[in-house]
């Protein structure tokens, strides 16, 4: 039989099949490294992308936050004017009352009694002065009593007082200021 030398060929062939071998090895490292670099690619964009949500939230966070402090700035500050402007009100809704008050206490002061310190402390006025005699002092509690502007006299003390007369007495006294109706005073 004739010789064949088949080993060249078969060289030939699994030269040829190696180098396939390593292209396809080459080809699918260098996809598998574009599919690793896409994804990578891919993930960053996407980190990158909500960092910047991120960032875009925690501006309009400080914004607002910024708001609110102004917000409450402002109605701390709107109270406080509101509380300035009651008191204006009061202050000026109180303004004929003391008036009348101190009428009031002109009409109920009887001949030989007078007033040394009238002193207001809330809807309590503490009235210190002095009387000819106690019979002045029991009338200027009488009229205290039937005053629509008074109420609840009640004296603390009476102490004698040569100085003014031989009856005179300095008193002491606690009278509750009310106002009355507009029908009644009138």
């Amino acid at each position: 039989m004739a010789k064949i030398n088949l080993l060249p060929w078969r060289e030939a062939l699994r030269e040829q099949r190696r180098k396939q071998y390593l292209s396809t090895l080459a080809l699918v490292a260098v996809g598998g490294a574009l599919v690793v670099v896409g994804v990578d690619r891919y993930y960053t964009a996407r980190i990158e992308s909500q960092q910047a949500r991120n960032a875009y939230l925690n501006a309009e966070i400080s914004e607002l936050n910024r708001k609110i402090t102004e917000i409450s700035g402002l109605r701390r500050r709107r109270d406080e004017l509101v509380e300035r402007m009651e008191v204006i009100q009061s202050l000026q809704g109180n303004r004929p009352v003391i008036v009348r008050v101190f009428d009031e206490l002109v009409q109920t002061l009887p001949d030989g009694v007078y007033y040394t310190n009238v002193e207001k402390r809330g809807q309590e006025l503490r009235i210190r002065g002095t009387a000819k005699s106690n019979n002045r002092v029991s009338a200027l509690m009488r009229r205290f009593d039937g005053s629509d502007w008074f109420t609840e006299p009640n004296l603390l003390g009476v102490t004698s007082n040569p100085s003014f007369g031989e009856q005179a007495n300095d008193f002491n006294l606690v009278v509750q200021q009310t106002t009355p109706d507009a029908g009644e005073s009138d």
